[in-house]
């Protein structure tokens, strides 16, 4: 991962709400076609060539979830690709709730033709556990965008591998970790926590202050997961991420262990501290997240579609800065925890040619270049950012994932019922109805299960 981060250059992230959407884009009238000589036409083309394109017709459904990137990129790709083939009928089905409204297509095995992975009520690795994606191993080996590149050659993370096959191809590219106010913390006098050492002495003058030093969405304990602990479990396990790696395999051990005990250890001084607001717990990501640019609450676990999410309500003078992570010992290395949000074509897509053109379509460095314009977050593609309308703290994150001082680990994903059962567990532990050692216990069993 250190040199997929050499390649970040100045680039930027995103993830949140919305409502449903279901547009149907008309194809385009038939143009009556110019007059053209046999001089007139390239020398390369010839019905020969024409013949190997595949004619892209029919009806293409496109799913894809609502949230803080807004869809304005989708509508504009999605127009040009339209144009790009006049005879395809286009129903977009999309907002903030389309991952629950679309699962009963997909349990009854009529999905749309390309999912976008992303949002409550997604998980990759159950689509793939349940036979729900198509293999794409091979296609997208030789597969090549409009540009005329190889698919995969500007992608910062390659597609998922699941056993030696790919399913799905990483769409956006983006990192948790914990955000603060820039101006707050610089009127106040605090100092930017940069080990577990000085983020308690940071929390203990800004509760002094009579201000939460962190808030978290207790509805969606997955935020306090990715932008705490996982970092914690890696600076504890010798800052060795593999241990993501082997939660993500059900892997014996890889929940009860030395290095989560430690992390663990860390989240309960936290909460014994009195650092967590008390609302935390009743409230979703966006409550939360306003409780945090009011001030209530210093420091906010979060992904970097936070500034782009929040962006109608950002009091004037706040500054988001960002942290990949607190939980690292005095002298360990800040840990970043890379999120993708991935794309993937249904086994049973009806329209599979639509599919890939799609794919081959939206895949390119202007498209990446319009997704951070448009979004102010990073596409998964390498792509010179540096004119583009990426944030501040886009900016920020990238010097962290640009600097030898920062860990990247390696993009993982449990599956949907062991990610319930830590999300579950760590609540719990927060609620102080369970210790650490039951969470290590429950999420051991859960692994055994899913084994």
């Amino acid at each position: 991962m250190g040199g997929i981060a050499l390649m970040l250059v100045l680039a930027s992230l995103a993830g949140c709400g919305g409502g449903t959407k279901e547009t149907t884009t008309q194809p385009a009238a038939e143009p009556q076609p110019a007059t053209q000589t046999d001089a007139d036409k390239p020398k390369e083309e010839t019905k020969e060539t024409q013949a190997d394109e595949p004619k892209i017709t029919g009806d293409f459904e496109i799913q894809y979830f609502v949230g803080g990137y807004g869809d304005a990129w989708w509508k504009e790709m999605i127009g040009e690709f339209q144009k790009k083939y006049p005879d395809l009928k286009i129903k977009e089905s999309a907002g903030s709730q389309i991952n629950d409204q679309m699962k009963p297509r997909w349990i009854q095995g009529n999905p749309p033709d390309v999912v976008y992975i992303d949002g409550a009520g997604s998980n990759e690795t159950q689509m793939v556990k349940d036979d729900q994606l198509m293999d794409i191993t091979d296609w997208v080996k030789q597969a090549k965008n409009v540009d005329g590149e190889a698919l995969t050659d500007p992608l910062i993370a390659p597609p998922q591998d699941y056993g030696g096959k790919n399913y799905t191809i990483p769409l956006v590219f983006g990192s948790w970790g914990t955000f603060y106010d820039e101006s707050l913390f610089t009127e106040k006098g605090w100092d930017v926590p940069k080990d577990w050492d000085s983020f308690l002495a940071a929390s203990d003058k800004i509760k002094a202050a009579g201000i939460n030093p962190y808030i978290h969405t207790g509805k969606y304990p997955y935020y306090i997961v990715g932008g705490l602990l996982n970092s914690g479990f890696v600076s504890e396990n010798g800052d060795d991420p593999q241990i993501l790696k082997d939660q993500e395999a059900n892997k014996e051990g890889s929940f009860k262990n030395d290095a989560v005990a430690k992390t663990l250890k860390k989240l309960v001084d936290m909460r014994d501290k009195g650092y967590f607001d008390n609302a935390s717990f009743g409230i979703n990501h966006t409550d939360s997240q306003m409780l945090f640019l009011q001030h209530k609450d210093a420091m906010i676990p979060n992904g970097l579609w936070l500034e782009n999410e929040m962006k109608k309500d950002v009091p004037q003078g706040f500054k988001f800065g960002f942290i990949p992570s607190v939980m690292q010992n005095a002298g360990g290395k800040y840990v970043a925890i890379p999120y993708t949000s991935n794309i993937a074509i249904a086994k049973k897509a009806k329209n599979p040619e639509a599919a890939k053109a799609f794919i081959e379509f939206i895949f390119t460095k202007k498209s990446a270049v319009r997704w951070a314009e448009l979004t102010g977050a990073l596409m998964n593609v390498k792509a010179d950012l540096e004119s583009s309308g990426a944030s501040d703290v886009v900016k920020t994150a990238m010097k962290y994932f640009n600097g030898s001082d920062t860990i990247v680990a390696p993009v993982f994903k449990l599956n949907a019922d062991l990610e319930q059962a830590e999300n579950d567990a760590t609540i719990a532990l927060l609620q102080k109805t369970i210790a650490p050692e039951e969470w290590m216990e429950r999420m051991e069993k859960a692994a055994a299960k899913s084994r």
